[in-house]
């Protein structure tokens, strides 16, 4: 399902999101660009196959560390559930100062997967996606 035009994809956006509900390609097109309307869990899913976590736990000191590999993201916690809670908020914040201002940075651009991912996730599927990985 390909839509030429913002206008004719409007006059067909109930067929458009039933094509992304039932996992059919749907395109719009707009200006030079062309945007995919795609159903939210299936590209959470996806997302979580393809960025795994990598997440490493450490107990040291008493608490819980968690670590990201190649990424400025680590969270501390007097309990494995409260280092996980944590990291579940640094991950939020990373998303939203992505979004920001770290989209551009050569050092951020290829984070768009994981942004997604984080954006689409609640709370306790960011848990298990974290928890997957450190087991």
């Amino acid at each position: 399902m390909h839509y030429e035009s913002y206008t004719q994809a409007r006059a067909h956006l109930k067929d458009i999101l039933d094509a992304a509900d039932e996992g059919r390609v749907a395109t719009v097109r707009r200006d030079s660009g062309r945007a995919a309307v795609v159903d939210v869990e299936r590209l959470r899913h996806y997302l979580s196959l393809v960025c795994p976590s990598k997440a490493e736990v450490v107990a040291e000191a008493g608490g819980w560390s968690v670590f990201l590999p190649g990424l400025p993201l680590a969270a501390d916690g007097g309990s494995f559930d409260e280092a996980m809670e944590e990291m579940v908020q640094v991950l939020r914040e990373y998303a939203e100062d992505w979004q920001d201002r770290l989209r551009t940075a050569p050092n951020h651009e290829g984070n768009w997967g994981l942004v997604q991912l984080i954006a689409l996730s609640d709370d306790a599927q960011l848990r298990a996606w974290l928890v997957g990985a450190a087991r």
